[in-house]
């Protein structure tokens, strides 16, 4: 018997028995959609993390107070011995000869107010920035204009907002320039909207306000020197340059805190460091999505080995004929993993596509909501599903067809 006419037989015996072999396949129609749509929205979190991140700027590092082990980028454990950053501790990282891998520095206050326009009010992060960082991290502006050298002079009372901050006090992003809002109960000009940015690692970029360095640690920080920062941006001279700049940033910062080697009270954090972080749960999660779709999948195929065993009992008489008229037990055998071969495949086929219907709805969703998500059908999820499918049909088949082939002529042909 060659394929072919293996092939056809099964399409034939299937046709046989629609309602059964449809039931069938659906079982494998949802496994292979839920891997498929399982592995899209894993791609999916993961390219919408590492792009977000990338954004900003692969040459980029970060300063903050605390040792890594003592606390994490956002909750840095603080101690009587730590010693803040300063600006002067900026400055020393700005000095092209004792770091000549740096092009650019920035220091920064992060603060937390209340923004209050008519009877709307939004509590949210608000960063005191110098000019120099809207450049180092890539900000664009919707409209407007950033903060400025003049800003900073005056200690100015303007303020950038988010897209999200914009749309909670006015309920709209698009022509704010020149109105005036309150933070903390004073008033601030609106200078500009900068375009949407996501999340990253610090949470939702679009959900924070800039107001000068200056005015922030004139009229909003409340630290206990007048100089003390929260955050130091180090721009590198590019990505290949990052890590002889972290080493630079440390050995300054080391002689200039007087802590020893291994006892820092800072931490210098790389968007690389971030991008292997996510990329690390990313991955988990999707092989934890993956593997709870494969369970579905393996479902489908103990119902394709359940069929083909009722198939096997119902067509005893038939494989006895076959083998009289002169069956091999290999053709008998090709015969029944083929049918279930074909099983699987069809099912396979259907479930690629419901899949990507899942997924293109799931993106859909998303994007009505204002999620920067978009799940992703990659080649690579197409193929795992066909080549699993296809699996377990052969997997799941090889025992009836098995038992099929070993059925003795004379005692087939008397089963009733």
């Amino acid at each position: 018997m060659t394929l072919t006419q293996a092939f056809l037989e099964a399409l034939e015996s299937l046709a046989g028995n629609k309602m059964r072999s449809g039931l069938t396949v659906l079982g494998i129609v949802i496994g292979v959609a839920a891997v498929i749509a399982m592995l899209a929205v894993g791609k999916g979190a993961e390219e919408s993390i590492t792009g977000s991140i990338t954004n900003i700027g692969t040459n980029l590092l970060f300063v903050f107070r605390g040792s890594m082990q003592e606390g994490g980028p956002n909750q840095q454990a603080r101690t009587s011995n730590d010693r803040p950053l300063t600006l002067a501790d900026a400055a020393a990282l700005n000095d092209p000869i004792a770091a000549p891998s740096i092009v650019a520095v920035a220091p920064g206050l992060e603060l937390s107010g209340t923004l209050t326009f008519g009877g709307e009010s939004t509590t949210t992060r608000i960063i005191g920035s110098v000019p120099t960082e809207f450049e180092m991290r890539n900000f664009k502006m919707a409209e407007g204009e950033p903060i400025s050298e003049a800003h900073i002079l005056e200690r100015a009372s303007v303020v950038i907002l988010g897209p999200q901050i914009a749309d909670n006090l006015f309920g709209y992003h698009e022509g704010v320039t020149g109105a005036t809002v309150y933070i903390e109960g004073s008033p601030y000009r609106v200078i500009g909207v900068f375009e949407s940015r996501g999340g990253t690692a610090f949470g939702s970029e679009d959900n924070q306000a800039f107001v000068p360095f200056s005015t922030a640690r004139a009229r909003l920080a409340r630290r206990g020197t007048r100089d003390e920062v929260d955050i130091i941006y180090v721009q590198a001279v590019s990505a290949e340059s990052v890590p002889s700049a972290s080493e630079e940033i440390s050995q300054i910062l080391r002689q200039r805190h007087r802590t020893p080697i291994g006892e820092d009270d800072f931490t210098v954090f790389t968007q690389q460091q971030f991008l292997s972080t996510f990329a690390t749960i990313t991955g988990v999660l999707t092989v934890f999505l993956g593997g709870i779709a494969g369970i579905s999948l393996l479902v489908g195929g103990i119902g394709i080995m359940n069929i083909m065993l009722v198939s096997v009992t119902e067509r005893t008489r038939e494989i006895g004929l076959r083998k009289a008229l002169g069956a091999r037990r290999r053709d008998i055998l090709i015969q029944f993993l083929t049918e279930s071969s074909v099983l699987s495949l069809v099912g396979g086929i259907i479930g690629i596509l419901f899949g990507w219907l899942i997924s293109f709805i799931v993106g859909r969703v998303a994007v009505a909501t204002g999620t920067q998500f978009i799940p992703v059908v990659g080649l690579d999820a197409i193929l795992l599903a066909t080549i699993f499918s296809a699996a377990v049909g052969l997997f799941f088949g090889i025992y009836p067809a098995s038992r099929a082939a070993r059925l003795e002529p004379v005692e087939a042909l008397r089963y009733e």
